[in-house]
């Protein structure tokens, strides 16, 4: 917690101004019962009337004092509470945003959605309870005391008995409460996940007719996570009633040893009047730690959550002392070899090959035989475990990020759209582009025509993801998005896939005029998107099998020859 209310220090001066305002709050409390024993002894049982209305009037005056500084204290309690959600929100999406795929794969997308969200809503919560309880409560408590012992120390016994017991009660639930919070957040992670897998995955799920199984499994999540809250419900609704048991007690108690003590004549009724409001507010703010001992442990273990994934460094970084590439458009890889995370074999093994600018380099290969992993070492979104990943002759870690990134115009395997218009999709990574040039990369990618059959054109507003396109329209919109940038080197990552032959066929032949002075790097699973590549690489189970046209290929590669005989037909191949 300590790690995280350091972002607080913007709201010191509110902080401050919270401490005193509490403080006066404290003193007005506290100085109420004297007032309430005056009215008594002098007012009611001398039947003073006038001095009842000027110890009431300055009781009200004073209560409404307080009042203003509680109003005034919440209001800054929550400035500074809403404050620091805001800067840790920026400070982990920030950091997530400096996440290599390598985190996003430890952490998982829910669980950072999670943190991002609930875990800094929890820590919002218990952050204004603190500010408004941190100093009233000692303060009520200790000055509560002091002056409950200036009334009347023999009865100060009944506080003695009761405060240890309140303090037990508090240990028990902290005790019983602390693992269960802490297993509450997992639960919702579980929850985040089953429900994102849910509402992403709903086209398979329908296909398959599994809405009754998907249902079933969330919930079991759900219920799991509605079985720990119930425990831990339960562990608070033991508290409360054992605190006002133990403040009924006190009550009934000072009662019977005040009467006594009256009947005898070494009391008055207005001391013990002011006895019993002190020993209500100090079990009060008893009340008030006991309820920050049931908060806190839960925004515990959100900060810790959330400490995690600010203390996860990034594996991949940008150099302290980083060099600037001259040459335009070279790609190299000299003995690359990558494995993920947790996995036994390399995804790719001692990889090497080189592409040139005016070159299209295509890379084929069966499922799992690395070819998405080799052009996801290009732009650095994963670093190789041995060997080196040159761009225009510097290695890629050599070079700052933004600078290796803006050289490339990458297209993933799976096309990613996000809300706005496609104007606005397609300047994604060029902002200063014309409509002229987006319409030309339009035209070159094959979706001018989509495009202005549709009502608002360019000017069309997408739904999240994309879902109001097909797949081919969306993987046309992700090329033409490359295009617009006008990168030294094209990485095509199976973008292909979704169209038909006719359209493969048009769109590689206007690429192939606009990408004429750039490198292009295809991934394929056709042979008919690759065969006219300078460069085929072909991959076997993450080694390269073979390098060379597709008629050289033929000639000297079983493993191309295997792919080719699969798709093409003898008429076709001769």
């Amino acid at each position: 917690m300590l790690k995280v209310y350091r972002n607080l220090k913007p709201y010191l001066l509110s902080i401050l101004a919270i401490v005193l305002l509490q403080f006066l709050q404290a003193m007005a409390n506290l100085y109420l019962p004297n007032l309430m024993s005056d009215i008594t002894n002098k007012g009611i049982m001398l039947n003073d009337i006038p001095y009842i209305w000027r110890t009431g009037g300055r009781m009200l005056l004073i209560a409404a004092g307080g009042v203003i500084c509680a109003v005034i204290s919440s209001f800054l309690s929550s400035q500074a509470a809403m404050g620091l959600g805001k800067s840790l929100r920026s400070q982990i999406f920030r950091h997530i945003e400096s996440f290599s795929l390598n985190e996003f794969d430890r952490f998982g997308a829910s669980t950072l959605i999670t943190r991002t969200t609930n875990d800094i809503v929890q820590i919002q919560f218990v952050t204004v309870i603190l500010l408004n309880m941190m100093i009233l409560a000692p303060i009520t408590a200790v000055g509560g005391t002091i002056l409950a012992v200036r009334q009347d120390a023999s009865m100060t016994i009944i506080l003695a008995v009761a405060l240890p017991v309140v303090a037990a009660v508090i240990a028990l639930v902290a005790w019983k409460g602390i693992p269960l919070f802490q297993t509450v957040q997992a639960k919702l992670d579980r929850v985040n996940l089953v429900l994102r897998e849910k509402l992403t995955g709903i086209r398979v799920i329908r296909a398959f007719d599994r809405l009754e199984h998907e249902a079933k499994r969330f919930d079991t999540a759900s219920r799991d996570l509605t079985d720990t809250y119930i425990k831990v419900n339960r562990i608070i609704a033991v508290m409360i009633p054992a605190m006002l048991l133990i403040m009924n007690g006190v009550t009934l108690s000072m009662l019977w040893l005040g009467a006594i003590r009256i009947d005898e004549g070494s009391l008055n009724i207005g001391n013990l009047v002011a006895f019993m409001q002190y020993a209500m507010q100090i079990l009060f703010s008893f009340l008030m730690f006991s309820t920050m001992f049931i908060l806190i442990p839960r925004a515990q273990a959100a900060a810790d959550r959330y400490n995690k994934v600010m203390e996860a460094t990034p594996q991949i970084a940008d150099p302290k002392n980083p060099l600037h590439a001259v040459e335009a458009g070279y790609v190299e890889f000299r003995n690359v070899t990558f494995r993920y995370h947790g996995a036994e074999l390399p995804a790719v093994n001692h990889i090497s090959f080189s592409a040139k600018p005016g070159e299209t380099t295509a890379i084929i290969g069966g499922t799992g035989s690395g070819k998405s992993t080799i052009v996801n070492l290009i732009p650095r979104f994963y670093d190789p475990e041995e060997g080196e990943v040159l761009v225009d002759g510097v290695d890629a870690s050599r070079l700052t990020q933004e600078e290796l990134r803006a050289k490339i115009g990458f297209v993933p395997q799976k096309a990613v759209l996000f809300t706005g218009t496609i104007a606005e999709n397609l300047r994604l990574g060029n902002p200063a582009a014309t409509d002229e040039e987006i319409a030309h990369a339009a035209e070159v990618a094959q979706a001018a025509d989509f495009i202005d059959a549709m009502k608002d054109g360019y000017h069309t507003v997408l739904a999240e993801g994309g879902s109001n396109l097909s797949g081919g329209q969306k993987q046309r919109l992700s090329i033409a998005r490359a295009l617009v940038r006008r990168p030294e080197i094209y990485v095509f990552d199976d973008s292909f896939s979704a169209l038909d032959f006719k359209t493969d066929a048009k769109l590689r032949a206007a690429l192939k005029k606009e990408t004429a002075q750039s490198t292009v790097i295809i991934v394929a699973q056709r042979v008919g998107t690759v065969m006219d590549a300078d460069r085929i690489i072909v991959l076997d189970e993450g080694h390269i099998a073979g390098i060379g046209t597709h008629k050289e290929l033929l000639e000297r590669c079983e493993v191309y020859r295997e792919i080719v005989s699969s798709q093409l037909s003898k008429e076709e191949l001769a």
